[in-house]
């Protein structure tokens, strides 16, 4: 270790030589830093999750039959047909399918209508096969969309992943809320307008029922009186017709119970030809209620019938009405495409709002300007995970660097050596960042700064104090007990404990190795590979000089009689 020895003696001998390395740290400290800014290394909350199924939503604009439905379902299914890594597709018309992680926070056991299906896609085992489950979505999604939504206007189709962290809505949730339900629904369009623009956002929805025109069958009381019917005889005929009901049992000596006899129309016979006026009218006609007298009474005579808007479902979120505009993420992060439809919205809005921020960092707040109408506007889903967690994170990594300094301080009685400490645990920031610049640069998808690479980097903060510690604790030792001068005693202690704290960083290294490569925690591998590999060289090359500059590494031998 001798030439080692001599290296880091001839940097501390020449100022320049000493100035450079700081310079070079410096400079190294904001070229990493920058990178996340200029989106050269992107953050994201987890990266995608390969599974070995996934989900598609198919909804219809509100009011649309079953058979509209089974149409784009369909088309979907052919399409997935084609795939050879597809083992099965299930279909729930009308429904959604059975809960899974997904579907629990995506308020998949709500649907009960005749303008929704779920697809349930099987695929084969995610080691078994090349593509991973995410980058299929993303080939199969514009494809689906592209020839099935246009079967029927305004269908919106949904790739519904398995989320790889914390289950959520969608990846970004705007949540509009107003008193006004006309001013709520136009603002929510113009929302969705805006996401669907946005570069990364895809499966833009606006979770809200469209009101569409309905017929209306009511039973006129004083008209079914007078023809000698009843109401309920009357409201029994129309669910038997169209719904269907139990009539009677039979036995059989095969079923220890009896078995309901179930009655409605056919198929064919209870379907109208239009939603038109006229054709209802038309089919009610054709049914008859025997009277009290034995007279045949034709229905429509004792119904009215009439166009009426339907009643869509109000949604409420801490006793205030609401809407949800949804929108996933393609592969990217959620950080950026937010920022950039944030300040869409807060440009094309200005004209007609006076906007201001609220209490959380991105939410807004809006008021017309003509009608004085507050408008709310609050940020929600994965984003808003993403957002706390890192918040949450950079506070205990804050506080964890408070507490260390706090210790190093009883310990040294001097600031400035626990500051020379902190300064090497936090310059590990540059191989954690860099680490996952090169981890992209290497792998076929994008490498993200992860929650779990923030848990790496504090984990390596106690290893980064650790070296410093040592090269402090081994230079005053030979200063008071042997006599040597600062820079020569620096000299040696680096040079001395440069061999187990590069074994030590091996170590780490590889046993970080088998966590790179893991889909959830390769960003906790990377932050401790990159991270030590730079804790290494700081702690080697960059504190030593920082010793050398303190005023506080002068130890003396009376010192050790004091």
């Amino acid at each position: 270790m001798k030439r080692y020895e001599k290296f880091i003696y001839n940097i501390l001998e020449s100022k320049s030589k000493k100035t450079l390395v700081i310079v070079l740290t410096i400079l190294a400290l904001i070229g990493s830093v920058m990178m996340i800014p200029t989106k050269i290394v992107l953050v994201k909350m987890l990266p995608g999750k390969s599974a070995n199924t996934f989900s598609i939503y198919v909804d219809l604009p509100t009011g649309s039959s079953i058979e509209q439905t089974k149409r784009v379902s369909q088309c979907v299914v052919d399409i997935l047909k084609n795939e050879k890594e597809v083992t099965d597709v299930e279909t729930y018309l009308g429904m959604g399918a059975p809960l899974d992680y997904a579907g629990l926070v995506k308020w998949s056991a709500f649907k009960n209508s005749e303008n929704v299906s779920e697809i349930v896609v099987n695929l084969t085992d995610k080691h078994e096969r090349e593509e991973r489950s995410y980058n299929m979505v993303h080939r199969l999604r514009p494809i689906i969309q592209k020839k099935c939504e246009p079967i029927v206007k305004g269908t919106s189709i949904k790739m519904i992943e398995q989320p790889a962290g914390p289950p959520t809505l969608a990846s970004i949730v705007a949540e509009i809320y107003t008193k006004n339900l006309k001013t709520q629904r136009e603002f929510a369009k113009r929302v969705a307008e805006i996401f669907k623009r946005t570069k990364g956002l895809v499966d833009v929805d606006i979770l809200e029922d469209d009101i569409y025109k309905k017929i209306k069958i009511v039973p006129n009381i004083d008209k079914i009186q007078k023809s000698g019917l009843s109401v309920e005889q009357v409201q029994k005929i129309l669910y038997l017709a169209f719904e269907g009901m139990n009539i009677a049992v039979k036995n059989s000596k095969d079923y220890p119970s009896q078995i309901d006899l179930f009655l409605r129309l056919s198929d064919k016979t209870r379907r109208f030809d239009s939603k038109k006026l006229e054709d209802v009218k038309n089919r009610l006609a054709s049914f008859e209620l025997m009277n009290k007298k034995g007279m045949m009474v034709p229905l429509i005579e004792v119904v009215d019938v009439k166009e009426a808007d339907s009643e869509p479902m109000i949604m409420h979120k801490n006793l205030k009405r609401y809407v949800d505009v949804i929108a996933e993420t393609d592969l990217v992060s959620q950080v950026y495409p937010l920022l950039e439809a944030r300040d869409t919205i807060m440009k094309e809005f200005s004209k007609d709002y006076k906007i201001e921020k609220t209490d959380y960092l991105f939410n807004l707040r809006f008021t017309d300007k003509k009608t004085g109408e507050v408008i709310d506007l609050k940020w929600d889903g994965e984003m808003k995970v993403t957002l706390d967690t890192f918040r949450d994170l950079g506070l205990a990594f804050i506080a964890a660097l408070v507490l260390i300094y706090l210790l190093m301080v009883v310990y040294y009685k001097s600031y400035t050596l626990s500051s020379i400490i902190m300064a090497g645990s936090f310059l590990s920031i540059i191989g954690v960042i860099i680490g996952h610049w090169v981890a992209d640069l290497v792998t076929d998808d994008t490498f993200f700064l992860t929650a779990t690479s923030m848990i790496g980097f504090i984990a390596l903060m106690g290893i980064s104090s650790r070296n410093s510690l040592l090269l402090i604790d081994f230079a005053k030792a030979l200063m008071i007990n042997k006599g040597f001068d600062k820079k020569r005693a620096i000299a040696i202690a680096t040079a001395t404990r440069a061999k187990p704290i590069m074994l030590t960083a091996i170590a780490i290294i590889l046993g970080s190795a088998l966590l790179a490569s893991d889909p959830i925690f390769g960003g906790l591998g990377v932050a401790l590979i990159g991270g030590t590999v730079a804790a290494v060289a700081i702690s080697l090359i960059f504190i030593p000089v920082l010793m050398d500059n303190s005023k506080a590494m002068d130890f003396t031998k009376q010192e050790k009689s004091i």
